[in-house]
């Protein structure tokens, strides 16, 4: 299976048009992590963004006197990074993989020139992200809460 096959078949990437595909497999390569792989931690510079093919990657953050406290688990069909698409470029989250994990890795930099030469594509992947931002934080929101003693907290339905 080639890269642009993957992005083919990647939920993330459903619905987008056909000749926009071929542009961005132009920024991917295919990665494989094995468990305890850290990819990246919270504050470090933010210059790439996965879609998770296979396996379980954790996202973490640090919490003063508890260490890298995991918030959400993503898996097959998901993303893995956001914080390259908005300045300064910096991770908000860390993530290492909790399982023998497959993805396609983008070259954030490659990728932003790309979407600021097509505004209708640099749309429509920017709406995308901005869905697993707020997924994110919700993820974190009720991460905190637990931390802290409150009840678990239901994100609203979109």
């Amino acid at each position: 299976m080639t890269t642009l096959d993957v992005l083919r078949a990647h939920p993330f990437l459903a619905g987008l048009p056909e000749p926009w595909l071929p542009r961005l497999a132009g920024y991917a390569r295919p990665v494989v992590w094995h468990p305890g792989h850290r990819m990246f931690r919270a504050d470090q510079a933010a210059g790439r963004f996965w879609l998770v093919r296979a396996g379980q990657v954790a996202l973490d953050f640090p919490v003063p006197g508890r260490g890298d406290v995991e918030i959400e688990t993503i898996g097959p069909g998901g993303v893995l990074g956001w914080s390259w698409l908005f300045p300064p470029y910096r991770w908000q989250f860390g993530a290492v993989a909790a399982q023998r994990s497959t993805a396609v890795e983008f070259t954030a930099e490659g990728v932003r020139r790309l979407m600021e030469s097509d505004d209708a594509l640099g749309r429509q992947l920017t709406t995308r992200f901005m869905s697993v931002v707020v997924d994110r934080l919700h993820a974190a929101r009720g991460r905190l809460l637990e931390l802290y003693g409150y009840p678990a907290v239901t994100p609203p339905a979109a």
